[in-house]
């Protein structure tokens, strides 16, 4: 079974056990590593809850509106796109470095988000009555285009190193630096297509 995840191997264990009949009075409890890791997951998950509600806080008072915010977090579920393609593709499973990877993802990807959302709403508080709001938008858009890009490359670009694994225990770190990866690159690029979407909304 050296070739499995731990999670593939407790739930094919969990189909043997239930398919036996079981004395009455007996039951059972898997512990060990996977209680470990479930209770990892719990504990990263609360930190996750919290830290997009923390974002929003201090989003809310900076851009002194309940709505804006809203708008910004929505890259959170985009860069949860690339996570799922990234394990899927480099054949990772979900454990806790991966999922510490989602958490600050979290933090990372509303950044390009925050840059385009304000430069978007300073263009339509300076533009002109007669401007058309689409126009204004997507021009925006255009402008915060090249230093969104730029911000996203070098950034992946960083993580690379660790994402491919190398040097000694490179492979322990190499699932956190693939999710963030895979996160960063869908929740850019589709922030550029939805936010404005959103905005002109």
């Amino acid at each position: 079974m050296t070739d499995r995840d731990l999670g593939g191997v407790v739930a094919g264990l969990t189909a043997r056990l239930d398919s036996d009949e079981w004395p009455t009075g007996f039951s059972y409890r898997i512990v060990g590593s996977y209680e470990e890791q479930q209770r990892s997951f719990r504990e990263l998950t609360r930190g996750l809850v919290l830290a997009v509600v923390l974002m929003y806080m201090v989003m809310a008072s900076q851009f002194e509106s309940f709505g804006e915010p809203l708008v910004i977090l929505v890259t959170i579920p985009l860069g949860a796109i690339g996570v799922i393609l990234a394990l899927f593709l480099t054949d990772t499973t979900l454990n806790a470095q991966s999922f510490i990877g989602t958490v600050m993802l979290a933090g990372i990807v509303v950044n390009n988000a925050i840059v385009l959302v304000d430069c978007i709403k300073q263009r339509l508080s300076a533009a002109d009555v007669a401007e058309d709001v689409t126009e204004v938008i997507v021009g925006a858009s255009v402008r915060r285009f090249r230093p969104i890009l730029m911000t996203t490359l070098t950034t992946v670009l960083a993580m690379l190193p660790i994402a491919w694994g190398w040097g000694e225990g490179g492979e322990l770190q190499a699932p956190m630096a693939r999710v963030v990866i895979g996160g960063l690159l869908s929740g850019s690029l589709i922030t550029l297509l939805a936010i404005p979407v959103v905005c002109h909304i």
